[in-house]
């Protein structure tokens, strides 16, 4: 009995007493204004107002590239072209959609397509020839015309499309070097750090780029690029864009890993931003919580600057030929190639109905 006493006096004496939070809900008044400020906030009152100057429905045009993405197993057909969904999902993981922008259908289709969207990627691949560049050609062109008059219109070029669009402003097709960066994983070496004010890498936490210069976090795959010497021996090319990184190749070799145009809000990538979080056929894809960051934060500036763009496609016509119409093809059950990817006919043989 007495221990039981004892041990009632204990808890009662070391109850602390009411905190300063806990006496407040005797307080009516208060009580009374908290509810207020839930009321407002649960009434959206206290929200700030969307910025008018931007675009909160961006839609993205990928260029197709031939094939079917898996050298003929998935369909072999000579008008199949292509678009690895993870090119898809890159640009959906930042809160845009896509349109396929297929490089065979007639420039009159295209040209209608280009009206609906706010900014345009260009795949890795192999293609350099052909209608295929000569598509790349013209869009870009229009990329151009676009940001001329008034509208802020981004391009993003990965890993293919960079060659490209070097090929093109340099006037020079035999502008890419050979390189040995096969399916390997590399760091990013920034030329000069007060140049990514303004670029993609602009709202990139210091602790991360200095894991970007040490660390593996880049995917890799080509084995052609530009040199710097390269760039800087051409006056159109060195005129258009600047160095963000290098990188090196198993040779030590060194190649233009990033680069941006001065005059446009033009990116171009010799590595592969979209393969770390979307890709699973190589394992020396990074797939670490920072090579994750990468992407996103990669992925995060491209729809913040089509968000910039003032084109307002009908809504009816963008839903008419969005991704969403077409289904993507598991092509990775061989442990091998793209995961999913889409394949695009002229005969649109594969639209969901």
């Amino acid at each position: 009995m007495r221990g039981f006493l004892c041990l009632s006096l204990l808890i009662v004496f070391s109850t602390p007493p009411f905190s300063s939070a806990q006496q407040s809900i005797l307080l009516p008044a208060v009580e009374s204004t908290k509810a207020e400020l839930l009321h407002d906030s649960l009434q959206g009152e206290s929200c700030p107002l969307p910025d008018p100057s931007l675009y909160y429905q961006p839609v993205i045009g990928i260029v197709t590239h031939p094939g079917d993405g898996a050298t003929g197993r998935l369909r072999n057909t000579t008008d199949a072209s292509n678009i690895p969904a993870s090119y898809v999902k890159f640009v959906e993981s930042a809160g845009a959609r896509v349109i396929p922008l297929i490089y065979n259908e007639p420039w009159d289709i295209l040209s209608q397509k280009l009206e609906l969207v706010n900014g345009v990627l260009f795949t890795g691949g192999w293609a350099k020839t052909g209608l295929y560049f000569e598509t790349i050609r013209r869009v870009f062109e229009v990329t151009l015309a676009r940001n001329d008059a008034g509208d802020h219109f981004p391009l993003f070029a990965i890993c293919l499309g960079f060659e490209l669009i070097s090929m093109i402003v340099s006037q020079d097709h035999s502008i890419c070097d050979h390189f040995k960066a096969q399916n390997q994983a590399s760091s990013l070496q920034f030329a000069n750090i007060s140049d990514i004010q303004g670029s993609v890498f602009e709202r990139f936490p210091l602790e991360l780029l200095s894991k970007l210069s040490i660390e593996c976090l880049a995917m890799q795959n080509h084995r052609e690029g530009i040199s710097p010497r390269r760039l800087q021996s051409s006056d159109a090319l060195s005129s258009f864009f600047k160095i963000l990184t290098t990188s090196t190749d198993e040779n030590k070799e060194v190649y233009i890993s990033t680069a941006q145009a001065y005059r446009y809000p033009i990116t171009c990538f010799q590595w592969h931003p979209e393969k770390n979080a979307f890709e699973w056929g190589s394992l020396l894809i990074p797939h670490s919580d920072d090579a994750i960051r990468v992407t996103q934060m990669i992925a995060n500036y491209f729809i913040s600057e089509a968000r910039k763009s003032a084109k307002l496609a009908p809504a009816q016509t963008v839903r008419d030929n969005i991704i969403y119409n077409y289904s993507p093809t598991y092509g990775g059950k061989d442990g091998k190639g793209y995961d999913q990817v889409y394949i695009f006919s002229n005969a649109r043989d594969d639209i969901i109905i």
